[in-house]
């Protein structure tokens, strides 16, 4: 099946989901800026349960909204946008046209969602089945050793024999079937890992891309150092439900969920 970036009857679009939680400064800049892509003809915010106006600012900008009452993670979040993008596509009618591409960008990226383009070439012109980006700025500030990326990128390495540069990196672009292959996602933060080892357990293609964006550096402040832990048990229940080694259930039965050497 032949696609494009500027899609067409026989050729799938390009669907922008952008899972939000409390990102009223960012999400309308964001939105405005997906809208500009090539080939992206609807941008779709999922408002995880934010107590700001991320909701109202993501519609005003542009964007479809979905809202989930209460918090209920990324992976969720992910998933529900996918749902309501195929409720949509029913409603439009889209006889003869195949489903949209996903493209997921996270809510912070601000304008510097316009240069995610390079992530959707690949998948239009199949040459991947998915793209992940690599930041620049990250490659240069971290070089990708954080313990919870370290965890994620030796996860995917052992069930898979693919090493990913940045594994926890949200902005990604896939075709309808690869999203499929990873149903149900991973809960949470563990959902780009899962997608990632599921996508090569099917016998699919991935490629990452550098790709100019830069979200909202975390901190090290109390409030980034309890994200990070909830990264770090999303990630490991994420390895650990599909048998990635004994190092990633070693990690989550130091978190308390489960016991070390307990059965999957």
């Amino acid at each position: 099946m032949g696609c494009g970036a500027d899609g067409g009857p026989d050729r799938p679009g390009v669907a922008v989901i952008i899972p939000a939680k409390d990102e009223e400064l960012r999400v309308g800049s964001t939105v405005e800026a997906a809208r500009s892509l090539p080939g992206v003809d609807l941008v779709l915010v999922v408002d995880d349960g934010s107590t700001d106006r991320t909701g109202a600012l993501a519609r005003e900008a542009g964007a479809r909204l979905v809202r989930h009452q209460h918090n209920r993670g990324k992976g969720a979040a992910m998933e529900t946008g996918a749902e309501a993008l195929s409720r949509i596509e029913v409603h439009q009618n889209r006889s003869g046209s195949p489903p949209r591409h996903l493209l997921f960008l996270d809510a912070d990226l601000g304008r510097s969602a316009a240069d995610a383009a390079p992530l959707i070439e690949p998948v239009v012109e199949e040459r991947a089945d998915m793209s992940i980006a690599l930041f620049p700025a990250t490659r240069a500030r971290l070089g990708g050793h954080g313990f919870v990326v370290r965890l994620a990128r030796g996860g995917v390495r052992r069930a898979t024999g693919w090493e990913p540069e940045q594994p926890l990196n949200g902005q990604r672009c896939l075709t309808r079937a690869a999203f499929e292959t990873a149903r149900p996602l991973a809960r949470g933060f563990g959902a780009e890992t899962g997608l990632s080892i599921d996508v090569l357990r099917a016998n699919l293609s991935l490629i990452e891309v550098e790709v100019p964006l830069e979200h909202r550096a975390i901190g090290t402040d109390l409030r980034a150092q309890a994200h990070r832990a909830r990264q770090f048990t999303d990630v490991a229940r994420a390895l650990a439900v599909r048998g990635a080694g004994p190092v990633a259930r070693r990690a989550l039965s130091r978190t308390g969920l489960i016991r070390a050497g307990a059965p999957r």
